[in-house]
């Protein structure tokens, strides 16, 4: 649910789409299964997850698999490993992460955490917390960033929070107050890092980014870095890396540097909708909306983060990045270095996954499900493979 105002102020919209979710008689829907590649078994990353959003109020967040000794691509593996779990994942997918043995999928709109085993994807638990957005884990506990009210544009909403969940007993053992609407999450120096919207007070946004102290769990600061912020990424140097949407109108969408003494101490005047980090480089790319233009401007740059310069404004360089009409999700695999690129199409159809060489060259590409935004890759290979 990235570019949240524009997708909040089309809830009316995502309303009318009629629920996808089983009902207690319908069949099990079973995954679809395509060969995608040739397949190779030679590094520990055996596979990723892709979590797809599905439209906001239509129930379709789905998941699906990609197979690396195999090279098949399964699409909406959920239902059929889980036929008991009637409502399936629920309403809009925002995050997916593994830490040890378990898979976890944040359901933003429909409040919950689902729980799986990452060898099976078999249901394990739920855990509430409400319109839940981000993960990240530290020490055996698991932090849930939440804009703590319901999905409504509202100049008085409340102060978003921080859930702290025991990922042994998968229960909130306590949570901490920091800004409005928070999204993504990084820790450093035993602090959590927590990146402030302010996305439901449109147009009076939050601009800062709340630190934790994990061992007291409290809040012992703000850092004030630009408006409407979305994603924090650390790299290996001690820097952490800030996006900023902007207003859609006068204030574009920027990158912001936070280093090791908590100040900001770099504005790259680079736009970002969202970014991973890789070596000493990080993969951005930007669908940058205008309400003046009304159009999007698209970009697929790469930053060096010894220099903290843009080295690059397209790193797909085989001309491909004109068939991804919405990027929508980025990854890096941590051993290959293929680079994939997801495409949101028009937000009600089914998008599609792309993966790159190192080279920015195509490899390969399949249908996903709808709105596809969340890779996580897993070093434990899915069963039934």
């Amino acid at each position: 649910m990235k570019n949240l105002n524009i997708a909040a102020l089309c809830i009316l919209a995502f309303a009318i789409i009629s629920t996808s979710c089983r009902k207690g008689n319908d069949p099990i829907q079973q995954p679809t299964t395509t060969q995608v590649s040739g397949g190779t078994d030679d590094g520990t990353i055996k596979g990723f997850f892709l979590l797809n959003e599905g439209n906001m109020g239509s129930n379709k967040a789905t998941i699906d698999y990609y197979d690396y000794p195999s090279g098949k691509y399964s699409k909406n593996i959920y239902p059929s490993r889980n036929p008991n779990v009637v409502k399936e994942l629920g309403d809009v997918g925002n995050d997916i992460q593994i830490y040890g043995s378990k898979l976890y999928a944040v359901i933003n709109v429909s409040n919950l955490i689902e729980v799986m085993d990452v060898k099976t994807a078999k249901h394990i638990a739920t855990i509430t917390v409400p319109n839940c957005r981000y993960l990240a884990f530290d020490k055996g506990y698991a932090y849930v960033s939440s804009y703590a009210g319901p999905v409504l544009i509202d100049p008085n909403s409340r102060l978003g929070y921080v859930a702290r969940i025991d990922t042994a007993t998968l229960k909130v053992r306590d949570t901490c107050v920091v800004g409005y609407q928070p999204e993504e999450m990084a820790i450093r120096d035993n602090k959590l890092y927590v990146a402030n919207s302010g996305g439901y007070r449109v147009p009076n946004y939050d601009n800062t980014v709340s630190v934790i102290d994990l061992s007291a769990f409290k809040e012992t600061k703000k850092i004030i870095v630009g408006i409407n912020l979305d994603h924090i990424k650390p790299d290996g140097h001690g820097n952490l890396y800030v996006t900023s949407r902007g207003d859609y109108k006068t204030i574009p969408s920027n990158t912001y540097v936070i280093n090791s003494s908590d100040q900001v101490s770099d504005v790259l005047n680079l736009p970002a909708s969202n970014l991973t980090v890789s070596g000493d480089s990080i993969y951005v790319y930007s669908t940058q909306w205008s309400y003046v233009t009304n159009s999007n401007a698209i970009s697929y740059a790469i930053i060096n983060t010894q220099s903290k310069t843009v080295v690059t404004r397209n790193f797909i360089t085989d001309g491909t990045d004109k068939k991804i009409v919405i990027p929508y999700g980025i990854a890096i695999n941590p051993e290959t270095k293929e680079i994939f690129v997801t495409d949101a199409k028009d937000y009600i159809t089914p998008g599609r996954i792309y993966c790159f060489t190192p080279q920015g060259k195509y490899k390969w590409d399949a249908e996903t499900g709808d709105i596809p935004g969340h890779i996580v890759f897993t070093r434990t290979r899915l069963s039934g493979f």
